[in-house]
């Protein structure tokens, strides 16, 4: 297949681009860095695109991946910080379906990225695709990012959103933030250590991703999450047993409030997310348990 990827230089994406390339697919990655970059990242074979205004009508892809997104935990949510986590999620999917609109010949599917944080903080509830939510920034930005994508359905186009966890994997994503600190003793759980986190392998993700291009009978919301979620004290004290570290270190919640202001509601809240609907398919994940996950993350 032809398939224009967005967000193909991020800790997902190059991953997924080599994976794609290997199965003999033709990527287009659209990327502000330099051509030379993005094929150290994604691949030699691929074609950097470096905006999608250099897209003509004439040119036809067979699949659509958008991964594009500012990290959302990356700086403190200054109003200024906001908005560029709505530009870079919602203002791009907005000018992808235009691209869609505009093209002689349509994309036969679309994978949308979006994330468990569509869900807000939902305490002790196990959720599911049809779950609902508890408004905040975060489900708002995530029901505004899906809202986009869905736009290509007026456009005859197979739309799957992939509302993703927490991905674990080598050099890179919210691990690689924890390991300095845990690998010196310092780590420790957050606030109470009570709230949920729904996770996901890296290669369980992009294999998923894959599974909803070649499956044309799939369509609509899944969670990408593996189907064992922990608590933030569970995944604490695996990390630090794999390590052989302690973990004393307790992060309180008042302290994390007046560092990160709202930020903060995304580490002290939680999800439990379960990928229900992915179970009625024949995906087979490869990680179900976090401890199989961190060690293969960590080469243990």
């Amino acid at each position: 297949m032809q398939i224009l990827i967005t967000g193909g230089t991020g800790f997902i994406g190059k991953t997924l681009c080599r994976r794609l390339s290997r199965s003999g697919h033709q990527l287009t990655v659209l990327s502000r860095q330099p051509p030379d970059r993005v094929r150290h990242l994604c691949g030699d074979s691929v074609t950097p695109l470096p905006s999608l205004n250099e897209l003509s009508p004439q040119t036809g892809f067979d699949a659509v991946v958008n991964l594009a997104g500012e990290s959302i935990v990356a700086k403190r949510w200054t109003k200024a910080r906001k908005k560029l986590l709505w530009d870079s999620r919602v203002g791009l999917t907005s000018e992808l379906i235009d691209v869609i609109a505009t093209a002689e010949s349509k994309p036969g599917v679309m994978v949308s990225g979006s994330a468990v944080g569509y869900y807000g903080n939902r305490g002790d509830m196990v959720l599911d695709e049809d779950s609902d939510f508890s408004d905040d920034f975060g489900h708002r930005l995530c029901a505004a990012w899906e809202e986009q994508a869905l736009r290509a359905l007026d456009h005859g186009v197979r739309v799957c959103l992939l509302r993703t966890g927490l991905v674990i994997g080598k050099d890179g994503g919210f691990l690689r933030r924890m390991l300095p600190v845990f690998k010196l003793g310092l780590g420790g759980r957050i606030g109470d250590g009570r709230q949920w986190m729904s996770w996901i392998h890296l290669d369980d993700h992009v294999a998923m991703t894959e599974h909803l291009l070649d499956n044309s009978q799939l369509d609509g919301v899944f969670n990408a999450t593996a189907p064992n979620p922990v608590t933030n004290r569970e995944f604490t004290d695996c990390l630090a047993r794999l390590l052989n570290r302690p973990a004393f270190f307790p992060v309180p919640a008042s302290a994390l409030k007046l560092v990160l202001g709202e930020m903060a509601e995304l580490l002290l809240g939680g999800q439990r997310v379960m990928p229900a609907r992915l179970q009625r398919t024949q995906f087979r994940f490869r990680y179900e348990s976090l401890q199989e996950a961190l060690r293969e993350a960590l080469n243990l």
